[in-house]
Protein backbone atom coordinates (compact mmCIF):
# COMPACT_ATOMS: atom_id res chain seq x y z
CA UNK A 1 0.00 0.00 0.00
CA UNK A 2 1.03 3.39 -0.58
CA UNK A 3 1.31 6.17 2.12
CA UNK A 4 0.92 9.71 0.96
CA UNK A 5 1.74 10.77 4.58
CA UNK A 6 2.82 8.91 7.49
CA UNK A 7 0.31 7.47 9.38
CA UNK A 8 -0.15 8.59 13.20
CA UNK A 9 -1.06 5.05 14.50
CA UNK A 10 -1.86 6.30 18.15
CA UNK A 11 -4.58 7.89 17.31
CA UNK A 12 -6.28 5.36 15.02
CA UNK A 13 -7.80 2.01 15.76
CA UNK A 14 -9.85 -0.74 14.32
CA UNK A 15 -12.33 -2.60 15.90
CA UNK A 16 -14.70 -5.22 14.97
CA UNK A 17 -17.95 -7.41 15.98
CA UNK A 18 -18.96 -10.34 14.95
CA UNK A 19 -20.33 -10.04 11.45
CA UNK A 20 -16.69 -10.48 9.83
CA UNK A 21 -13.72 -10.65 11.94
CA UNK A 22 -11.37 -12.27 9.25
CA UNK A 23 -12.16 -8.77 6.73
CA UNK A 24 -11.62 -6.95 10.17
CA UNK A 25 -8.34 -8.75 10.21
CA UNK A 26 -7.16 -8.56 6.60
CA UNK A 27 -7.69 -4.53 6.90
CA UNK A 28 -5.76 -4.18 10.35
CA UNK A 29 -2.94 -6.23 9.15
CA UNK A 30 -3.09 -4.55 5.66
CA UNK A 31 -2.48 -1.15 7.81
CA UNK A 32 -0.15 -3.10 10.41
CA UNK A 33 -1.92 -2.04 13.37
CA UNK A 34 -3.68 -4.56 15.90
CA UNK A 35 -7.20 -5.25 16.04
CA UNK A 36 -8.88 -2.92 19.00
CA UNK A 37 -9.54 -4.03 22.55
CA UNK A 38 -13.25 -4.96 22.64
CA UNK A 39 -15.74 -7.39 24.26
CA UNK A 40 -19.16 -8.20 21.60
CA UNK A 41 -20.84 -10.90 23.66
CA UNK A 42 -24.63 -11.72 24.81
CA UNK A 43 -26.10 -11.32 28.48
CA UNK A 44 -27.74 -14.29 29.60
CA UNK A 45 -31.69 -13.15 28.06
CA UNK A 46 -29.89 -12.46 24.70
CA UNK A 47 -29.21 -9.08 24.77
CA UNK A 48 -25.98 -7.42 23.36
CA UNK A 49 -23.16 -6.69 26.05
CA UNK A 50 -20.78 -4.65 24.31
CA UNK A 51 -17.40 -3.51 26.36
CA UNK A 52 -14.25 -1.17 24.85
CA UNK A 53 -11.00 -2.64 26.40
CA UNK A 54 -8.77 0.40 26.21
CA UNK A 55 -9.27 4.43 26.15
CA UNK A 56 -10.57 5.75 23.13
CA UNK A 57 -10.82 9.61 24.26
CA UNK A 58 -10.08 11.38 20.88
CA UNK A 59 -9.47 8.28 18.85
CA UNK A 60 -10.05 8.21 15.19
CA UNK A 61 -12.25 4.87 15.07
CA UNK A 62 -13.47 2.64 12.85
CA UNK A 63 -15.87 -0.40 13.24
CA UNK A 64 -15.75 -3.09 10.68
CA UNK A 65 -19.17 -4.39 10.63
CA UNK A 66 -21.20 -5.11 7.61
CA UNK A 67 -24.79 -6.14 8.30
CA UNK A 68 -25.11 -9.26 6.95
CA UNK A 69 -26.91 -12.73 8.27
CA UNK A 70 -28.20 -12.51 10.82
CA UNK A 71 -29.06 -9.03 9.79
CA UNK A 72 -30.59 -7.73 12.98
CA UNK A 73 -27.80 -9.04 15.66
CA UNK A 74 -25.00 -7.44 13.42
CA UNK A 75 -27.13 -4.00 13.12
CA UNK A 76 -27.95 -3.93 17.12
CA UNK A 77 -23.95 -4.95 17.91
CA UNK A 78 -22.92 -1.94 15.51
CA UNK A 79 -25.36 0.76 16.47
CA UNK A 80 -24.65 -0.45 20.40
CA UNK A 81 -20.94 -0.25 19.72
CA UNK A 82 -21.64 3.12 18.10
CA UNK A 83 -23.17 4.24 21.46
CA UNK A 84 -20.24 2.88 23.16
CA UNK A 85 -17.76 4.82 21.21
CA UNK A 86 -19.61 8.07 21.59
CA UNK A 87 -19.73 7.93 25.11
CA UNK A 88 -16.26 6.80 25.31
CA UNK A 89 -15.25 10.79 23.37
CA UNK A 90 -13.66 8.76 20.83
CA UNK A 91 -12.90 11.93 18.36
CA UNK A 92 -14.59 10.50 15.18
CA UNK A 93 -16.53 7.65 14.67
CA UNK A 94 -16.93 5.75 11.59
CA UNK A 95 -18.69 3.36 10.32
CA UNK A 96 -17.42 0.30 7.61
CA UNK A 97 -20.31 -1.39 6.74
CA UNK A 98 -18.84 -3.49 3.12
CA UNK A 99 -22.01 -4.67 3.35
CA UNK A 100 -25.04 -2.28 3.76
CA UNK A 101 -27.82 -4.74 4.94
CA UNK A 102 -32.05 -3.65 5.00
CA UNK A 103 -30.64 -1.52 1.55
CA UNK A 104 -33.25 -3.32 -0.72
CA UNK A 105 -36.08 -1.17 0.32
CA UNK A 106 -35.05 2.15 -0.63
CA UNK A 107 -38.18 3.17 -1.89
CA UNK A 108 -42.02 3.16 -1.54
CA UNK A 109 -43.33 1.07 -4.54
CA UNK A 110 -46.48 -0.14 -3.08
CA UNK A 111 -48.82 1.49 -0.69
CA UNK A 112 -47.95 1.33 3.14
CA UNK A 113 -44.53 -0.26 2.62
CA UNK A 114 -41.36 1.32 4.77
CA UNK A 115 -38.41 2.63 3.37
CA UNK A 116 -35.79 0.60 5.72
CA UNK A 117 -32.26 2.24 4.01
CA UNK A 118 -33.38 5.21 5.50
CA UNK A 119 -34.59 3.82 8.42
CA UNK A 120 -31.22 2.00 9.44
CA UNK A 121 -29.79 5.50 8.13
CA UNK A 122 -31.27 7.33 10.90
CA UNK A 123 -30.28 4.78 13.20
CA UNK A 124 -26.80 5.41 12.43
CA UNK A 125 -26.71 8.86 12.62
CA UNK A 126 -28.58 8.89 16.26
CA UNK A 127 -26.18 6.12 17.99
CA UNK A 128 -23.30 8.25 16.92
CA UNK A 129 -21.94 7.50 13.90
CA UNK A 130 -19.59 10.60 12.01
CA UNK A 131 -18.83 9.12 8.54
CA UNK A 132 -19.93 6.15 6.69
CA UNK A 133 -17.63 3.74 4.56
CA UNK A 134 -19.47 0.96 2.25
CA UNK A 135 -18.67 -1.34 -0.77
CA UNK A 136 -21.54 -1.39 -4.17
CA UNK A 137 -24.51 -0.35 -2.45
CA UNK A 138 -27.62 -1.65 -3.53
CA UNK A 139 -29.15 1.68 -4.94
CA UNK A 140 -26.81 4.98 -5.59
CA UNK A 141 -29.61 6.84 -3.91
CA UNK A 142 -29.03 5.62 -0.44
CA UNK A 143 -25.88 7.56 0.20
CA UNK A 144 -28.40 10.59 -0.22
CA UNK A 145 -30.05 9.27 3.15
CA UNK A 146 -27.50 9.95 5.08
CA UNK A 147 -26.62 13.85 6.94
CA UNK A 148 -23.21 13.08 7.03
CA UNK A 149 -20.05 11.57 4.61
CA UNK A 150 -20.28 8.47 2.77
CA UNK A 151 -17.77 6.86 0.95
CA UNK A 152 -18.85 4.80 -1.45
CA UNK A 153 -16.44 2.32 -2.99
CA UNK A 154 -16.79 -0.23 -5.89
CA UNK A 155 -15.47 -3.97 -5.97
CA UNK A 156 -15.92 -3.78 -10.00
CA UNK A 157 -11.96 -2.54 -9.92
CA UNK A 158 -11.42 -5.87 -8.37
CA UNK A 159 -13.43 -8.43 -10.07
CA UNK A 160 -11.94 -6.86 -13.63
CA UNK A 161 -8.79 -7.20 -12.43
CA UNK A 162 -9.06 -10.78 -11.51
CA UNK A 163 -11.50 -11.84 -15.12
CA UNK A 164 -8.15 -9.84 -17.02
CA UNK A 165 -5.29 -11.72 -14.74
CA UNK A 166 -7.58 -15.47 -14.77
CA UNK A 167 -7.92 -15.01 -19.06
CA UNK A 168 -11.62 -15.16 -18.94
CA UNK A 169 -12.15 -12.04 -20.76
CA UNK A 170 -11.35 -12.22 -24.49
CA UNK A 171 -12.43 -10.44 -27.89
CA UNK A 172 -15.60 -12.15 -27.65
CA UNK A 173 -17.37 -11.75 -24.01
CA UNK A 174 -20.41 -9.80 -23.12
CA UNK A 175 -21.00 -7.88 -20.03
CA UNK A 176 -24.73 -8.53 -18.96
CA UNK A 177 -26.84 -6.72 -16.42
CA UNK A 178 -29.33 -9.80 -14.76
CA UNK A 179 -31.94 -6.38 -14.76
CA UNK A 180 -32.46 -3.17 -16.14
CA UNK A 181 -31.75 -1.42 -12.87
CA UNK A 182 -28.57 -2.98 -12.95
CA UNK A 183 -28.04 -1.25 -16.30
CA UNK A 184 -24.91 1.51 -15.14
CA UNK A 185 -23.15 -1.30 -13.20
CA UNK A 186 -23.00 -3.33 -16.52
CA UNK A 187 -22.06 -0.75 -18.51
CA UNK A 188 -19.18 0.31 -15.86
CA UNK A 189 -18.00 -2.97 -15.99
CA UNK A 190 -18.13 -3.62 -19.53
CA UNK A 191 -16.46 -0.40 -20.55
CA UNK A 192 -13.52 -1.21 -18.35
CA UNK A 193 -13.46 -4.73 -20.05
CA UNK A 194 -13.72 -2.56 -23.17
CA UNK A 195 -16.12 -5.53 -24.36
CA UNK A 196 -20.38 -4.90 -25.36
CA UNK A 197 -23.15 -5.40 -22.95
CA UNK A 198 -26.61 -6.85 -22.96
CA UNK A 199 -29.67 -6.35 -20.41
CA UNK A 200 -31.98 -9.33 -19.19
CA UNK A 201 -35.36 -7.46 -19.24
CA UNK A 202 -37.26 -9.80 -16.37
CA UNK A 203 -40.31 -8.65 -13.59
CA UNK A 204 -40.62 -9.75 -10.31
CA UNK A 205 -43.90 -11.26 -9.54
CA UNK A 206 -42.86 -11.09 -5.54
CA UNK A 207 -39.57 -10.67 -3.51
CA UNK A 208 -37.04 -13.26 -4.39
CA UNK A 209 -38.77 -14.45 -7.50
CA UNK A 210 -37.79 -13.98 -11.27
CA UNK A 211 -39.05 -13.58 -14.49
CA UNK A 212 -36.68 -13.62 -17.19
CA UNK A 213 -38.90 -11.71 -19.85
CA UNK A 214 -35.76 -11.27 -22.89
CA UNK A 215 -32.55 -10.61 -23.76
CA UNK A 216 -31.66 -7.17 -25.16
CA UNK A 217 -28.49 -7.19 -27.00
CA UNK A 218 -26.37 -10.13 -28.71
CA UNK A 219 -25.00 -12.85 -26.51
CA UNK A 220 -25.17 -15.72 -28.93
CA UNK A 221 -21.43 -17.35 -29.50
CA UNK A 222 -20.30 -15.45 -26.76
CA UNK A 223 -19.20 -16.06 -23.50
CA UNK A 224 -21.32 -13.68 -20.86
CA UNK A 225 -20.32 -12.05 -17.82
CA UNK A 226 -23.51 -11.46 -15.36
CA UNK A 227 -22.81 -8.45 -13.20
CA UNK A 228 -24.98 -7.81 -10.33
CA UNK A 229 -23.99 -5.99 -6.43
CA UNK A 230 -25.71 -9.34 -4.38
CA UNK A 231 -26.71 -13.05 -5.11
CA UNK A 232 -29.62 -13.59 -2.26
CA UNK A 233 -31.25 -16.88 -2.96
CA UNK A 234 -29.82 -17.25 -7.16
CA UNK A 235 -32.85 -17.29 -8.53
CA UNK A 236 -31.89 -14.36 -10.66
CA UNK A 237 -28.64 -14.87 -11.83
CA UNK A 238 -29.87 -18.61 -12.44
CA UNK A 239 -32.36 -17.86 -14.38
CA UNK A 240 -30.62 -14.93 -16.08
CA UNK A 241 -27.69 -17.94 -17.20
CA UNK A 242 -30.43 -20.42 -18.70
CA UNK A 243 -31.79 -17.29 -20.93
CA UNK A 244 -28.52 -16.04 -21.96
CA UNK A 245 -27.67 -20.13 -22.65
CA UNK A 246 -30.73 -20.67 -24.34
CA UNK A 247 -30.30 -17.57 -26.40
CA UNK A 248 -26.73 -18.68 -28.17
CA UNK A 249 -24.16 -18.21 -25.07
CA UNK A 250 -21.46 -20.38 -25.00
CA UNK A 251 -20.49 -19.79 -20.72
CA UNK A 252 -21.57 -18.03 -18.06
CA UNK A 253 -19.59 -16.41 -15.52
CA UNK A 254 -21.27 -14.61 -12.68
CA UNK A 255 -19.71 -11.59 -10.57
CA UNK A 256 -21.53 -10.33 -7.31
CA UNK A 257 -19.93 -8.25 -5.03
CA UNK A 258 -22.14 -9.79 -1.85
CA UNK A 259 -22.39 -12.94 -1.44
CA UNK A 260 -25.90 -13.28 0.57
CA UNK A 261 -26.58 -16.57 -0.42
CA UNK A 262 -29.61 -17.49 1.37
CA UNK A 263 -31.02 -20.79 1.84
CA UNK A 264 -30.09 -23.53 -0.67
CA UNK A 265 -28.31 -20.58 -3.33
CA UNK A 266 -24.83 -22.01 -3.27
CA UNK A 267 -26.47 -25.42 -4.56
CA UNK A 268 -28.99 -23.66 -7.19
CA UNK A 269 -25.78 -22.37 -8.61
CA UNK A 270 -23.96 -25.86 -8.41
CA UNK A 271 -26.45 -27.32 -10.36
CA UNK A 272 -26.45 -24.04 -12.99
CA UNK A 273 -25.33 -23.68 -16.57
CA UNK A 274 -23.46 -20.59 -14.22
CA UNK A 275 -19.15 -21.74 -14.74
CA UNK A 276 -18.10 -19.49 -12.00
CA UNK A 277 -19.35 -17.22 -9.26
CA UNK A 278 -16.60 -14.60 -8.39
CA UNK A 279 -17.67 -12.81 -5.15
CA UNK A 280 -16.08 -10.93 -2.54
CA UNK A 281 -15.38 -10.76 1.34
CA UNK A 282 -17.94 -8.67 2.36
CA UNK A 283 -19.32 -11.07 3.65
CA UNK A 284 -17.87 -14.18 4.86
CA UNK A 285 -19.20 -17.34 3.46
CA UNK A 286 -20.05 -20.30 6.11
CA UNK A 287 -17.78 -23.28 4.83
CA UNK A 288 -21.12 -25.27 4.69
CA UNK A 289 -22.04 -23.07 1.87
CA UNK A 290 -18.67 -23.17 -0.38
CA UNK A 291 -18.43 -24.96 -3.26
CA UNK A 292 -15.91 -25.67 -6.55
CA UNK A 293 -17.61 -22.88 -8.50
CA UNK A 294 -17.50 -20.08 -5.71
CA UNK A 295 -13.93 -17.62 -5.94
CA UNK A 296 -13.95 -15.39 -3.07
CA UNK A 297 -11.56 -12.23 -4.04
CA UNK A 298 -11.10 -10.22 -0.65
CA UNK A 299 -11.54 -6.62 -0.53
CA UNK A 300 -9.74 -5.73 2.41
CA UNK A 301 -6.78 -3.85 0.52
CA UNK A 302 -9.04 -1.43 -0.68
CA UNK A 303 -11.03 -0.63 2.48
CA UNK A 304 -7.23 -0.35 4.23
CA UNK A 305 -6.53 2.33 1.85
CA UNK A 306 -9.72 4.11 2.17
CA UNK A 307 -9.42 4.07 5.84
CA UNK A 308 -6.01 5.36 5.58
CA UNK A 309 -6.86 8.33 2.93
CA UNK A 310 -9.70 9.34 5.65
CA UNK A 311 -8.05 9.17 8.82
CA UNK A 312 -5.56 11.31 6.57
CA UNK A 313 -7.95 13.86 5.17
CA UNK A 314 -7.02 12.81 1.96
CA UNK A 315 -9.51 12.27 -1.40
CA UNK A 316 -11.04 8.65 -1.29
CA UNK A 317 -12.26 9.06 -4.84
CA UNK A 318 -9.03 9.05 -5.80
CA UNK A 319 -8.58 5.43 -5.43
CA UNK A 320 -11.15 3.68 -7.28
CA UNK A 321 -10.51 5.89 -10.26
CA UNK A 322 -6.81 4.90 -10.19
CA UNK A 323 -7.96 1.42 -9.48
CA UNK A 324 -10.29 1.36 -12.69
CA UNK A 325 -7.48 3.30 -14.41
CA UNK A 326 -5.12 -0.01 -13.31
CA UNK A 327 -7.89 -2.22 -15.38
CA UNK A 328 -7.83 -0.58 -18.00
CA UNK A 329 -4.19 -0.27 -18.41
CA UNK A 330 -3.84 -3.99 -17.55
CA UNK A 331 -6.55 -4.52 -20.48
CA UNK A 332 -5.45 -2.88 -23.26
Amino acid sequence: MNHDKKMNKDRMRIFTGNANPPLAKSIADCLDLPLGEILVSRFSDGEIRVQVGENARGLDVFIIQPTCAPVNENLMELLIMLDAFRRASARRITCVMPYYGYARQDKKVKPREPITARLVANLLEVAGANRILTVDLHAQQIQGFFNLPVDHLYAQPIIGEYLIESGLVHGNCVVVSPDVAGTPRAKALAEMLDVPFAIIAKRRPEPNKVEVMEVVGNVEGKTAIMVDDMVDTGGSLVQGAEALMERGATDVIACCTHPVLSGNAPERILHSPIRQLIVTDTIPIPPDKMNEKITVLSVASLLAEAILRIHNDDSVSVLFERQAELVRRRNS
